[in-house]
């Protein structure tokens, strides 16, 4: 009898130790998802408005922590966690207006790029030099979501959040995807180097061909960066042009503005007779041109004599062309145009906006939109037409390039204005809609990133802020706050000269791409070939 209650004491002790035991296996099997979503939280940080540039390093190397030898089921999942950990608060501002509905639908969407990138870097993970092969299949998922769906949406690329950071002159190389293959190939590297430092200390081999990867991954990046500060300058090849940035502010944030367009074009007119009273007063210097930003008259002056009233009186008393953003409607089309107001001759030149935001500027699927939300409908009763020809203003021998708001995400749209003569890059915006929200600040580094892709001088006119000059360096020398009027005046240098990113155009695209699917199919062609010798 002692010996059987023993047994039964001995039986109830052991018991939690096993339950115990099977709770923190679970738990430990929770890591990776928590790590995986914190290193997406953590990628987000690294993007402006902190100048945290460098947090992205570490982000892609627990990325490659996480994923590195997973199968395609776990990767998946680790692959969307990441992708909402990055995507949920860097796209926030899109719920400003509309609230939470579209804002998390389209992070679910486009966190399954992400999702099917981390079954990519999971298969190539067991390949030599595995970090090159990870960085492409990053690089072939940001080209996918730039496209598709609606003609996709780049917002979030890597490269859009190394304004501040040194891998910045890359962007002259091969434009964002030279530039964020870089800096995700140096993260990959990061881990992969401490892994083989951290077998080296457990006393196993490592081979050298694999340190001398990893230790490539990261140097080539870095030595790439600096070798290519080469091709930065901010030197006037043609001259210069002293330039005029009008933010005349909005009544009011949020998207109610729009009802009130008589209000906003007044207050574009009034800081620009505020300027022309300036330079009479020898306060400022006069500026060549003037350029407003987009919506800056939401009332057609083609069809209403009163706002091209109001615009030609500021024009003239300036005295030099005026670049106004505005809505027309023109052969039944709704469009975003930019218009060349002259103070002689009136308007002269137009560029009608060629990127149009979906669920913005025009509905997708609007029957189905309209059954969950009337509200969205009525809200975008007329779609916008879209442009057909590159925007490049000649202004008296100088020539402006335009991109309107939406657009300098696209690296096409921003890239055609050059190849067709701009010797400067206008980017009018508006911005009003998305409050204080970090949406701005966002655009204003993707700004940055052209000007030193195509070494350009961008300006960056806006509603409400926040309006800057950019020099051909990405360095912003001059901006306004946020739902302030306040104008800018600012000699400029122009240039004509083009970078390697601007002549190659699509092609490292395309190149890496390439290499993305030459690692897959290889993983594939391994696993395959490992399964066949199993079974044998």
């Amino acid at each position: 009898m002692t010996v059987t209650a023993t047994s039964v004491d001995q039986s109830d002790q052991l018991q939690p130790r096993r339950t115990s035991g099977a709770r923190g296996g679970r738990l430990l099997r929770l890591v990776p998802a928590a790590a995986s979503a914190l290193c997406g939280v953590l990628l987000y940080v690294s993007f402006p408005p902190r100048p945290l540039w460098w947090l992205a390093l570490p982000a892609f190397a627990g990325f490659g922590w996480v994923l590195r030898g997973r199968s395609w089921k776990a990767a998946l999942g680790l692959g969307y966690l990441f992708g909402l950990g990055f995507l949920l608060p860097l796209l926030v501002w899109t719920s400003v207006e509309v609230g939470p509905l579209p804002w998390l639908a389209l992070v679910a969407i486009e966190a399954m790029f992400v999702a099917l990138v981390g079954v990519g870097v999971a298969a190539v993970s067991r390949l030599p030099a595995w970090p090159v092969w990870a960085a492409a299949v990053w690089t072939a998922g940001e080209a996918a979501r730039a496209r598709v769906p609606f003609q996709g949406f780049p917002w979030g690329k890597v490269a859009f959040g190394q304004a501040d950071g040194v891998f910045l002159p890359l962007a002259a190389v091969g434009g964002t995807p030279v530039l964020g293959f870089a800096v995700v190939l140096c993260g990959f590297g990061l881990y992969e180097a401490g892994r083989l430092i951290a077998e080296r200390r457990r006393n196993r081999v490592v081979r050298r061909a694999a340190a001398t990867a990893a230790l490539l991954s990261v140097a080539v990046p870095v030595v790439g960066a600096v070798a290519a500060r080469a091709l930065v300058s901010d030197s006037a090849e043609d001259g210069t042009a002293t330039v005029a940035l009008i933010q005349g502010n909005v009544p009011r944030a949020g998207l109610e503005f729009n009802a009130q367009r008589r209000a906003v074009l007044d207050y574009h007119a009034r800081e620009t007779h505020k300027l022309a009273a300036d330079v009479r007063a020898g306060k400022v210097a006069k500026p060549d041109y003037v350029l407003w930003p987009e919506n800056s008259s939401d009332i057609d002056p083609f069809e209403y004599a009163d706002a091209a009233a109001v615009i030609e009186e500021a024009a003239k008393d300036i005295g030099v062309p005026i670049s106004v953003g505005s809505v027309v409607e023109r052969d039944g089309k709704l469009l975003n145009e930019q218009i060349l107001w002259d103070p002689v001759k009136g308007a002269t030149q137009t560029y009608d906006k060629r990127q149009i935001q979906p669920f913005g500027e025009y509905l997708p699927l609007r029957p189905l939109v309209g059954a969950i939300n009337k509200n969205w409908t009525e809200m975008a009763r007329q779609d916008f037409g879209r442009g057909t020809e590159p925007g490049v203003f000649d202004i008296d021998g100088a020539k402006v390039g335009l991109a309107t708001c939406y657009e300098a995400a696209f690296d096409w749209a921003v890239r055609d204005t050059v190849t067709h003569g701009a010797e400067m890059i206008s980017v009018p915006s508006n911005n009003a809609t998305f409050d204080r929200s970090e949406m701005t600040y966002q655009q204003l580094a993707m700004s940055r990133i052209r000007a030193v892709e195509h070494s350009r001088t961008v300006t960056v006119p806006v509603t409400s802020g926040v309006s800057a000059v950019i020099l051909p360096d990405g360095r912003i020398t001059q901006k306004t706050g946020m739902f302030v009027p306040a104008y800018l005046v600012q000699k400029v240098p122009l240039r004509t000269s083009t970078t390697p990113a601007t002549e190659l155009g699509i092609l490292p695209e395309i190149a890496l791409v390439l290499v993305a699917a030459g690692g897959i199919g290889w993983a594939i062609g391994s696993g395959l070939r490992a399964r066949r010798a199993g079974d044998a």
